[in-house]
């Protein structure tokens, strides 16, 4: 596909006429990739089936050297990493690449079925051993950094309409509720970075969406849901030479738009009736979510529904990654590499009172939320980072008011805040479990994250 192109031939004979390795010292780009699993612990109960690639989780790690600096690209199969695992790890890194912090994003795929060390709502005492996700992160790092090569860049963008904004309104109750809200905001976007070695084969990717992977959320089994089936679904189309990472783009609105055969499992574990059509999920997951009713094995034909669904939404996402790989064709071999991150502060509040969502929630002043920032530039390229849970708006504003046109937005990335949600401004006035949860006071993180990600990107411009 690649191969045909003139620019690699090219791109041979001039590294050649400089001097093969003495060429590499003076800003040219090298990348290395690596793998590294993350085992789970054994359960008789909810056994791995063994026929889906979501089953496992990993650590993915792509790290970049042009010469003068390095840069690493992680992400990891679990519902999130602690500010603990962020700041024990990034210091390794930084030590063993020889970088500074600044140049490392950081972050998880965000599943909803990944549970154990680092995973969902799973914090870690600072002074407490590290978790073992850890050492696979560093390990990751490691491979990557030994399996350095000579490669190029690109950049390129495609669509998926998987996700679905979840902010709506009860056609029953009239109040406000998660469910799919077809005219909500919502981004389509799949971002695509990659990285080719001189002959044009694939070496690495990194793909952003914005989309929860709850379709395994309290599902009884343990699963890197879409965005774990997306990344297998990549790199086994390239015989499993490349390592493709996931990043969660600003998807605290967003959810698949076809959660049935989710609500099934749920149902299926609460002893409820299955229908065969769409069935409003909150009254069946909340009785589970909430602790009221205590849940049994799932079905084996409904678990089964659930995986295919899970790796058919992989399969989707990860061709449109492909189509866009194939159709990039501007690529960098001498990027510049340039970083920093910031930490803004927005007034805090604390609920007073309870409910899940659909009235008003009292709050009281609480503490300041301090909220990380980071871009990363590479080349052409702005991945921008926040380590919280943004909606769909942010990034869409950031991504409109950016001085680079190839500007990505991570979430999830370089700790976690003490935040909760972020919604945008106008979201605000939602009564949706995302706006009554977040510790946020309404007015301040939208622009404050937007302009403080503004001016590092404009900073790695000079």
């Amino acid at each position: 596909m690649k191969n045909s192109r003139i620019s690699p031939i090219i791109f041979l004979l001039v590294l050649s006429f400089f001097g093969g390795r003495q060429a590499w010292a003076q800003g040219m780009l090298r990348v290395g990739a690596a793998r590294v699993n993350i085992p789970m612990p054994s359960d008789p109960a909810n056994p791995p089936s063994g026929k889906y690639a979501h089953e496992k989780l990993y650590v993915r790690a792509i790290v970049l050297d042009n010469g003068s600096t390095r840069a690493a690209l992680i992400g990891a199969d679990q519902g999130g990493l602690s500010e603990a695992i962020w700041q024990t790890a990034s210091k390794q890194i930084a030590e063993l690449l020889n970088c500074p912090i600044d140049n490392i994003i950081m972050s998880a795929t965000h599943t909803h079925s990944a549970w154990g060390p680092g995973g969902f709502r799973e914090e870690h005492d600072g002074n407490a051993p590290p978790p073992p996700i850890v050492g696979q992160i560093v390990d990751a790092v490691r491979q990557a950094k030994a399996s350095l090569q000579p490669a190029r860049v690109g950049f390129g963008t495609g669509r998926s309409y998987l996700n679905v904004n979840r902010d709506a309104i009860d056609p029953d109750t009239h109040l406000w509720t998660q469910a799919p809200n077809l005219g909500g905001p919502s981004d389509k976007t799949v971002a695509v970075v990659e990285f080719l070695a001189p002959n044009g084969a694939p070496l690495a990717v990194y793909m952003d969406y914005a989309m929860h992977p709850v379709n395994g959320f309290l599902a009884g089994f343990t699963s890197a849901d879409f965005a774990g089936a997306a990344t297998r679904y990549v790199e086994q189309a390239f015989q499993d030479k490349p390592v493709a990472v996931f990043a969660q783009g600003a998807s605290g609105d967003q959810n698949p738009l076809y959660l049935r055969a989710a609500t099934d499992a749920l149902a299926s574990r609460g002893g409820v009736p299955i229908t065969g059509y769409v069935m409003t999920r909150e009254p069946i997951e909340a009785p589970i979510r909430d602790g009221k009713t205590k849940p049994g094995p799932v079905d084996p034909q409904v678990r089964d529904e659930l995986e295919r669904v899970m790796d058919s939404e992989g399969v989707l996402l990860g061709e449109e990654v492909i189509r866009v790989m194939t159709n990039i064709k501007r690529l960098d071999p001498s990027p510049t590499i340039a970083a920093g991150q910031k930490t803004v502060t927005c007034p805090g509040r604390k609920r007073t009172d309870s409910g899940r969502e659909g009235h008003p929630g009292t709050y009281v002043d609480g503490d300041p939320v301090a909220i990380r920032l980071g871009a990363l530039r590479i080349g052409n390229i702005a991945l921008t980072s926040v380590d919280a849970e943004l909606y769909t708006a942010i990034g869409q504003r950031l991504k409109r008011e950016s001085p680079m046109a190839d500007t990505v937005m991570v979430t999830l990335a370089n700790g976690r805040a003490n935040s909760g949600y972020i919604p945008n401004d106008t979201a605000f006035g939602a009564e949706t479990f995302q706006v009554l949860g977040s510790n946020l006071k309404p007015g301040c993180a939208e622009t404050a994250i937007v302009d403080g990600l503004l001016d590092l990107i404009a900073a790695a411009q000079k």
